[in-house]
């Protein structure tokens, strides 16, 4: 499938043209293939529909905040020692208990994103409030990290005899698994997937009831990590013969225009007697085409047993995976026993191939390719970790705009619906698991992301951990040994791929000694170029680059205000984005990197503390708007021409100060002009940019890049006037009545002429009405204290977003903006209508009435 452009989405009518930048990454044919697959509940087969069902598990919870040490405000949980000592005795989670006073909510769900601010600077470094976004939990807050959730659901009496499980992607972090009165089981990490076979404790042609206890007392990382039920749950249902979890692997290896497939398999037999079963794969193309099929013998399964099972298949023509052409195939595999299909389950996977070369760099099928990626955390402004679906294809969207072919999962398995958007959309991933250690804890995170993902072609890079300093140095020896067990576990459940990890040192020992590719944390200059002399047989790449920082808008560096400028912000061991590019982008060893950091993010407040309360690392803010290094980045990664003229020109008070005025230009020249009289011009160096000191006067600045000696591209500063009207725009306006879908909303202030009033500071509120909700707000200030959730916000030098979701009731959803306290020549308000239309639901376990 060819990579979707802007200009695709704008011809199509997919995205509103406007006259500043509105990033939409919701590719039409992108969006339609994952809901395809996300609705189909079942796998169909030739034979039937085979008895698999996943069940969305997301709607109408109940929740309430719970208490970390007082037993009577948190259920009555641990108010003596026996709770545990009879099975079915937890009165909270069996039908019919009384949750009328609890909230209702829908899954994902982060209740961390709804608590107030709270200045608590004790402890140190990663311990404190300030790494982790200011918002009060741990055990010295024990009334707000404490989270109850419960559902009350029905099982047909149908389903007796099938495997029945409840599977949650991620939750955050302790939790607790009730049903029926009975426990369950107990999940302890924020990232890795966990799951719980609950045949046994069901009640089967009758109601149900499922309670979360969900501690977020301790934390995983140093940074924002939200808490709560923060990614997708399902209830999942197999027959009592079906394919172990994760077990299902289609490898391929490229043989000039074709493909040799490896494809394997585990069947478990959960059932009472042992059965003689037989494998069969299906391989469809992108257009649901059967290109290829393949069988494995019966075998016999022992009864509560396992058997493996594995074929070959010949893919003529292949049609390879790239960033250019993310060309996906899925692989129909199914369980056959006395002429009937007892399971089966989709597997998408690509063809491609990857090398990284000591003295050429990295490659893609066969082509050189310099990897141009960013880091990122999983939070966004107003739902904090808690990411819709298509807020997940929005921000990589804002990514692949500037031209980022690669992003890196700092510092944590990532959500199944990141990696889908990856696999869709073309972008390269190194795959980061959160706990470096070979203990069972650590071993067991990283088998799962590894089994998880291993189909997925996007991934490239395996990274078992990130700045693990005693293991670099101090405990070098555990270090290696450590690094050891789990490189060596990811070669055996994936041999296809290398294993790395980001390590911000000289890379000469400890736990670097058994990677396979060796990735370097900043120091620039100091160390990948002296390692690469000392050991030229050793890859090399950037795995965490830059950290450049900025205030979007603003251009003077204030620490009284804690802003940033937008030109050359950087922390003492960073570097600007042209000095880190300059090296990477021009040594062929070098693979490429990953800047730090594509979005800014909550916690770890740089280069400030209270009250900032989230980094300024990124090349966008929180919302996904635009800093100026964007279009360094742009320019430079992407083909097409491109100009950026900085800063705005509105600077009243400031006449005839020199103001100094960049451009970002892949062009080969560039003349700027004040109010028509131009300042000269000047030739853009290589991987460089251009810049005037200019006196200021109101009026227009004007920047004509040319190439070849032609004007083919130019851009404009004007001196606008007072705020004066609310513009509204949405990355689309037509959404599905799923009750999951979102449309990402921009809110810009302007004058009277209808130009953005790039220093406004106004505040707005927000009125929706029809079949959708608000679920969250944010202007990308990282000093902003205002809530996420409520409706209003102040705009952020001229911008804010609102995050719309739809209900599951096709119709129109009218949002309108209203001036709050401010007036100007212009209407009080404005509206947009976005269009919800029915669609097939995906499967999901249904509300009692």
């Amino acid at each position: 499938m060819p990579r979707i452009t802007r200009r695709d989405l704008i011809a199509s009518g997919l995205v509103l043209s406007a006259s500043s930048w509105v990033p939409h990454p919701a590719f039409a044919d992108v969006a339609s293939l994952m809901e395809a697959e996300r609705t189909a509940g079942s796998v169909e087969t030739d034979a039937a529909i085979a008895p698999r069902e996943q069940l969305l598990f997301d709607f109408d919870w109940k929740f309430k905040f719970g208490h970390g040490t007082d037993p009577a405000k948190d259920l009555g949980f641990g108010f003596g020692q026996s709770d545990f000592s009879k099975t079915g005795d937890f009165k909270f989670a069996k039908a019919g208990f009384d949750d009328s006073g609890w909230s209702t909510i829908n899954l994902p769900h982060d209740w961390a994103v709804e608590l107030p601010f709270v200045r608590d600077d004790a402890g140190a470094g990663d311990s404190s409030l300030r790494s982790h976004g200011y918002k009060p939990l741990g055990r010295r807050y024990p009334e707000t990290s404490i989270g109850w959730y419960r559902r009350e659901f029905e099982v047909p009496a149908s389903d007796q005899g099938r495997r029945i499980w409840v599977e949650f992607d991620g939750a955050f972090r302790d939790v607790l698994v009730f049903v029926n009165g009975c426990f369950i089981g107990r999940n302890t990490n924020g990232y890795a997937p966990f799951r719980f076979d609950l045949s046994d404790f069901l009640t089967y042609g009758g109601k149900n009831c499922i309670v979360l206890r969900v501690d977020a007392s301790f934390g995983d990382g140093w940074f924002y990590e939200g808490a709560g039920v923060y990614r997708h749950v399902w209830l999942t249902k197999t027959d009592a013969v079906h394919f172990g979890k994760w077990e299902s692997v289609v490898r391929a290896v490229v043989e000039r225009n074709s493909a040799l497939l490896s494809l394997s398999t585990v069947v478990q037999n959960d059932s009472g007697l042992p059965v003689n079963a037989s494998v069969k794969w299906k391989i469809l193309d992108s257009r649901g085409e059967v290109v290829a099929t393949a069988g494995a013998p019966a075998q016999s399964v022992p009864v509560d047993g396992s058997a493996t099972y594995s074929a070959t298949a010949k893919l003529q023509n292949a049609a390879l995976w790239s960033v250019e052409q993310p060309n996906l195939y899925s692989a129909l595999v199914t369980i056959e026993h006395n002429g009937s299909v007892r399971d089966a389950e989709r597997v998408t996977f690509g063809v491609r191939t990857v090398r990284f070369d000591a003295q050429k760099g990295f490659f893609l099928n066969g082509k050189p390719l310099k990897i141009q990626g960013t880091c990122n955390h999983q939070d966004h402004a107003g739902v904090g970790a808690a990411l819709p679906d298509g807020l997940q294809l929005f921000r990589l969207g804002v990514l692949t705009e500037m031209g980022c072919n690669a992003v890196r999962t700092s510092h944590n398995m990532p959500t199944p619906e990141w990696v889908e958007a990856c696999d869709r959309m073309g972008v390269m991933m190194m795959c980061e698991t959160r706990q470096m250690s070979s203990n069972p804890e650590g071993l067991q995170q990283l088998e799962l992301m590894v089994k998880r993902y291993r189909n997925s072609p996007s991934i490239i890079v395996w990274s078992i951990g990130n700045e693990e300093w005693r293991l670099q140095d101090q405990m070098a020896e555990q270090g290696a040994r450590i690094a050891a067990s789990m490189v060596r576990r990811c070669h055996e459940l994936d041999p296809t791929r290398v294993v790395s990890a980001a390590v911000n040192g000289e890379n000469e020992k400890g736990l670097s000694i058994p990677l396979d590719i060796i990735g370097f944390n900043y120091n620039t200059q100091k160390f990948p170029l002296a390692f690469h002399k000392k050991y030229p047989g050793r890859p090399i790449f950037g795995s965490e680059t830059s950290s450049a920082i900025s205030t979007r808008g603003e251009y003077t560096t204030d620490p009284l205000r804690n802003l940033v400028n937008s030109y050359d912000g950087v922390v003492s061991w960073g570097e600007t984005p042209e000095t880190w590019w300059k090296f990477y982008g021009t040594q062929d060893w070098e693979a490429g990197g990953f800047a730090w950091t594509g979005f800014d993010y909550r916690g770890e407040p740089t280069p400030y503390g209270w009250p900032s309360i989230n980094s300024q690392f990124g090349i966008v803010d929180m919302c996904g708007f635009p800093k100026d290094y964007f279009y360094y980045y742009r320019a430079w990664w992407r083909k097409e021409p491109s100009i950026h003229l900085f800063p705005h020109w509105n600077w009243h008070g400031r006449e005839g100060d020199e103001i100094p005025v960049w451009v970002y230009s892949n062009l080969d020249a560039v003349e700027l002009f004040v109010n028509g009289k131009s300042l000269g011009t000047q030739k853009v160096p290589y991987l460089g940019h251009v810049q005037w000191k200019v006196r200021y006067e109101p009026g227009i600045i004007e920047a004509r890049g040319s190439k070849d000696g032609k004007v083919i591209a130019t851009e404009k500063r004007e001196t606008t006037g007072s705020p004066s009207a609310i513009r509204l725009t949405a990355d689309r306006i037509n959404i599905r009545a799923d009750g999951e879908d979102v449309s990402m909303l921009k809110v810009e202030v302007l004058d009277t002429e209808g130009r953005l009033v790039p220093t406004a500071k106004s505040k707005i509120a927000f009125r929706v009405s029809g079949p959708g909700k608000l679920i969250g707000v944010g202007n990308g200030d990282p000093n902003c204290q205002e809530s996420d959730k409520e409706p209003k916000r102040s705009v952020f030098n001229g911008l804010a977003q609102l995050i719309i979701q739809s209900t599951k009731t096709p119709g129109e959803i009218y949002v309108e903006a209203l001036k709050d306290g401010w007036g100007g020549a212009g209407p009080r308000s404005t509206t947009l209508t976005i269009t919800t239309k029915a669609v097939r639901l995906r499967p999901s376990v249904g509300v009692l009435g």
